[in-house]
């Protein structure tokens, strides 16, 4: 059977479509920006990053992965939302820090969404640490629940509303964590106590699957066990998969804010001031 899985790729129109989509978008904003004479911000590597994270993102959903995630693993089924909801996103907010971010959307669709003052308040709200971490773990803790878990498994609109708050919740996190924009929003301190919310809220579900906490009755009354991997074996997988991802993306991600705080102390000191300053005038 593991055979045949490795050649099977089902064709998900919707997948490839929105792929291709997000290439088109990124490569329109990188040329712009090249032709501007700012290949500093628009360097081949940032494109081999963005490429790297739309793959994941269709290795994820649209590859023999996706199959074995279906039915047969549980293990599967986590490194597919691992792929989609996290790694591909922290890759894709890297590739496009800096300028290049407000080059992603072309001119006729940016400038009137720039010019909306409810929407832009709209989405400084939505890109709150708060509300990403929010957004985050109740997508982590809610989902996971093993009878929501294996009924969005065998429903396919349940399922797809599962991945789309796995999506939104990582695209939240690793913004305010990564801050494409430069916006400076939240402290350098702030975002590495993100980091570590993130992951020790993460955990709960990671050791509630490690130890048997959580039991997901339709993959461990699978019948056909790929990788011969029994139901225990294929769970501790999972958790050890979600582990490992979540302990490497943001150990890199607090281990570059570490350093970078460390370079520059006086420079996030002095934000922190101007902004201790700013609210307590907001608040005469």
């Amino acid at each position: 059977m593991e055979a045949s899985l490795a050649t099977e790729w089902p064709f998900e129109p919707l997948v490839l479509a929105a792929c291709l989509l997000a290439l088109l978008l990124f490569f329109q904003g990188f040329f712009r920006l090249r032709r501007r004479g700012r290949a500093d911000h628009a360097s081949w590597g940032r494109a081999v990053l963005f490429v790297t994270a739309v793959g994941l993102v269709y290795l994820a959903l649209a590859s023999p992965i996706a199959v074995a995630a279906e039915r047969d693993l549980l293990s599967a089924h986590m490194l597919e939302h691992l792929l989609f909801g996290d790694l591909a996103i922290a890759l894709a907010m890297l590739a496009v820090r800096g300028p290049l971010v407000f080059f992603f959307l072309p001119p006729s669709i940016l400038t009137p969404l720039a010019h909306s003052p409810r929407l832009r308040a709209f989405l400084r709200w939505l890109t709150g640490p708060w509300v990403a971490l929010a957004v985050w773990t109740a997508s982590m803790w809610i989902w996971h629940i093993p009878r929501f878990y294996d009924y969005a498994a065998q429903h396919e609109a349940v399922h797809e509303l599962e991945h789309l708050s796995f999506f939104v919740g990582g695209i939240l996190v690793w913004n305010v964590l990564i801050d494409p924009a430069r916006t400076r929003r939240v402290s350098v301190p702030g975002r590495i106590a993100l980091a570590f919310a993130v992951f020790m809220l993460g955990d709960f579900v990671m050791a509630a699957i490690l130890n048997g906490a959580f039991t997901y009755p339709l993959y461990a009354d699978e019948p056909h066990r790929l990788l011969g991997l029994g139901p225990e074996a294929d769970r501790r997988v999972a958790a050890l998969l979600m582990l490992t991802e979540q302990a490497l993306t943001l150990g890199i991600c607090v281990a570059v804010l570490v350093q970078r705080y460390l370079e520059h102390p006086a420079e996030e000191t002095a934000r922190l001031d101007g902004g201790e300053r700013a609210r307590l005038t907001a608040g005469r």
